[in-house]
């Protein structure tokens, strides 16, 4: 599996153009010229989403990320990468899509 490595630099949009921010920013642990790396440990906010449904608002509020088998951890928890699968849900928790990586900067390649 290969993909870019998710980190405080990364920019990450729900499918409707909210913008996803760590809830638990990643701190500590791991750190790639500075910036902290992601991991499955931390949790992931929306805020902006347009999304209704019927007229009646559904935005997206939270992502839900499921770090891969890629062999590659920080502090003993998966590191998130742009290839990593993912979902964006409702405040009622209905699937809306997946998260859209705008930019990400480091390439990680496990065989």
């Amino acid at each position: 599996m290969s993909g870019n490595l998710l980190d405080t630099g990364a920019v990450i949009g729900c499918p409707h153009g909210g913008r996803v921010t760590a809830a638990t920013p990643p701190a500590g642990g791991l750190r790639v010229a500075g910036a902290a790396v992601a991991t499955a440990a931390h949790h992931y906010v929306v805020t902006g989403c347009p999304h209704t449904v019927d007229r009646v608002p559904t935005p997206c509020v939270t992502v839900r990320w499921t770090a891969g088998r890629t062999g590659i951890t920080a502090d003993g928890v998966p590191v998130l990468l742009d290839t990593s699968a993912a979902q964006c849900f409702s405040a009622a928790l209905v699937p809306q899509g997946p998260p859209v990586v705008q930019a990400a900067q480091r390439k990680v390649t496990v065989r």
